[in-house]
């Protein structure tokens, strides 16, 4: 339906991309990204996109994943997902609030999700989804000085800056959505 209707799936990458290097993007372009790393999200978001020829970016627990809980996808599968063209990022260590934080605390939040993910899967995670929106301008030091090129929150918005990389909009699709209702919410005028 959304291949239908003229929308491409791109990465944050080549958001980020144009942003900061003004590189084109294709007309209607869309970012799907998933937080938390539940295991439905490999058993049943990751088939669907590769059927339909989509692809999103998964934010992972990283705690989580390491110690291998059951209701969270493994590092076997964010491997496949990753190969299949998914992007990986960052949704924290153990998912708290990153607001108010030390600067010793964030930076084992952002390293520790970091090294896990370079580990485990070869690469350096360029952005942070920040655990239930909490996030403040020490966080994004932070994970700025660590390496990191951006961050998701949970404000609602479709329209990015180059200035506020850190800040990125986006759409909350909730689980009792339809197709059609996410139409609906994609052409609202934001």
């Amino acid at each position: 339906m959304y291949k239908r209707q003229g929308y491409h799936s791109i990465s944050l990458r080549q958001l980020f991309d144009h942003l900061m290097r003004g590189r084109p993007l294709p007309p209607k372009p869309i970012i799907i990204t998933i937080d938390d790393g539940y295991a439905d999200a490999y058993t049943n978001a990751f088939p669907l996109l590769r059927e339909y020829g989509f692809t999103a970016s998964f934010f992972v627990i990283t705690d989580f994943v390491n110690e291998r809980r059951p209701e969270y996808v493994s590092w076997d599968q964010l491997r496949e997902m990753a190969a299949a063209g998914m992007e990986i990022g960052c949704h924290s260590r153990n998912h708290p609030d990153l607001r108010g934080k030390s600067v010793d605390y964030l930076v084992w939040q952002a390293l520790g999700c970091k090294e896990s993910i370079e580990l485990e899967l070869g690469f350096h995670p360029r952005f942070i989804s920040y655990p239930s929106g909490g996030y403040d301008q020490r966080t994004i030091d932070v994970f700025h000085s660590a390496h990191y090129w951006g961050g998701l929150t949970s404000h609602q918005g479709i329209v990015q800056s180059s200035d506020r990389p850190f800040e990125l909009v986006r759409i909350r699709v909730r689980g009792s959505y339809t197709a059609e209702d996410l139409l609906y919410v994609l052409n609202l005028e934001w």
